[in-house]
């Protein structure tokens, strides 16, 4: 199944209004594993099915260079890619869950220590979600 292995668009927070909800406060969550923080928002699903949506941002403050800052983003990206599945076996059938993963360090790190932090992160909200079930 193609949704399973890549990261395709519908899974990316695109519509700004989204993105302020997340960030209202409102009912929004937040982990913090350095140098990642995710910020996290529980919905009920318009569709009834259920999925997780992703905003991935490294601050022009951290990294001044596009280059860096794309090199970290690639880096986050991946590794959502790779253990997306511990948090989409927890997610209840009929919620959405939409997370922004905010770079803090301003320093590179190994790709495996990022994957691990972000694995960290995710296993983290999906325990959040199955004990609200």
């Amino acid at each position: 199944m193609k949704g399973e292995k890549s990261f395709c668009k519908n899974e990316r927070i695109v519509s700004q209004k989204q993105i302020d909800k997340l960030f209202a406060g409102a009912g929004s969550h937040s982990r913090a594993a350095f140098p990642l923080r995710v910020v996290y928002l529980i919905e009920d699903s318009m569709g009834g099915v259920s999925s997780a949506q992703v905003l991935i941002s490294v601050p022009k403050r951290k990294f001044r260079h596009a280059v860096d800052r794309n090199r970290v983003k690639r880096q986050i990206r991946e590794a959502y890619r790779l253990n997306k599945q511990l948090l989409l076996a927890a997610i209840p059938m009929g919620q959405t869950v939409s997370l922004a993963f905010i770079w803090q360090s301003d320093k590179h790190l190994p790709s495996a220590t990022v994957e691990e932090k972000v694995k960290s992160l995710l296993a983290s909200i999906a325990r959040r979600l199955s004990d609200h079930e």
